[in-house]
């Protein structure tokens, strides 16, 4: 038996909560896996995996097995990066995932200079707007907004700050009225982010004064780029990061909202944070792309603070 092979496998069910997802993170078979996984507990002579016909759970052994199995997995990766980070640059496979629109509107754009200055660097880039499990999705090293920054047992490091904005067409508010305070959003239409509470409540601050609104809407979406398109056509009202909609709201395409407001007043909300597991702490390339990240959209780059 392969028996880091066997821990990615384990590890990757207790994570995706389920053989099947497992297989298709690591890109296998699902009865590879449970085959894989039968075997390791048929070795340790122990059920690590209580299973029924819908999900599976640890057991007291499995919970115990699991902590160490990833320390394992981690100190490999920790041993495999202390070999190819030892020159002077950075150098080797870096695989990242960031989300969809920031990764194509911010990020991809300055990709080939990143690559001039590192030339050893070799960068795998995934757009996803997904929480992402670091270890069994393979990734080193993850920029996410907001909330989906908050993670156990990953480092969190801020690269840079964004403001919300809520928005909408001229051609949607000519037909449905202007919003003149946040509580009016309940007799509108609002587009939603499909991450997070069923119940979305949107925050707004003004003078001390805080005003939450639960919003509720006909359409959702897990793509800011998407909320942003349907926007644009009339489709109701939506709240998104400024860099996405503010050259919408210099043309007159969109309407900002509410000015005087703070919206979603949260600094945590409003955050751009880089993810990594702790045994990347002193990786090159990681460092590397952090800092990349950090000149791009810190106060003097693309994104204001």
């Amino acid at each position: 038996m392969d028996k880091l092979l066997a821990l990615k496998m384990f590890v990757q069910a207790v994570d995706s909560k389920g053989f099947s997802s497992a297989a298709r993170q690591l890109g296998l078979a699902t009865s590879s896996v449970t085959r894989m996984i039968d075997g390791l507990e048929a070795e340790l002579g122990a059920v690590l995996l209580n299973r029924s016909t819908r999900q599976i759970s640890l057991s007291d052994a499995g919970a115990a097995y699991y902590l160490k199995a990833r320390e394992v997995l981690n100190a490999v990766a920790e041993a495999d990066a202390s070999v190819t980070d030892r020159g002077e640059l950075p150098a080797g496979h870096l695989r990242i995932s960031v989300p969809v629109a920031l990764g194509r509107r911010l990020i991809a754009p300055h990709i080939a200079s990143l690559l001039k200055r590192y030339p050893q660097l070799v960068l795998d880039m995934t757009l996803s707007d997904d929480i992402v499990e670091l270890l069994g999705e393979r990734v080193d090293l993850a920029i996410r907004l907001g909330s989906a920054a908050v993670m156990d047992g990953v480092v969190s490091r801020p690269v840079g700050h964004f403001r919300r904005r809520v928005v909408a067409s001229a051609e949607y508010l000519d037909t449905h009225g202007f919003p003149e305070h946040p509580m009016d959003l309940m007799q509108h239409e609002c587009l939603l982010f499909s991450y997070g509470p069923k119940q979305q409540v949107w925050t707004f601050l003004k003078e001390g004064e805080e005003t939450r609104v639960p919003i509720e809407g006909r359409f959702k979406s897990n793509n800011a780029e998407v909320l942003r398109e349907v926007a644009l056509a009339g489709g109701g009202v939506a709240l998104l990061p400024d860099w996405l909609v503010n050259d919408d709201i210099g043309s007159g395409d969109l309407t900002s909202l509410f000015e005087p407001f703070v919206i979603n007043p949260n600094e945590a909300s409003s955050a751009i944070s880089a993810l990594y597991l702790p045994n990347h702490r002193g990786s090159k390339r990681v460092n590397a792309f952090i800092d990349f990240i950090s000149e791009l959209l810190g106060p003097e780059g693309l994104v204001e603070s």
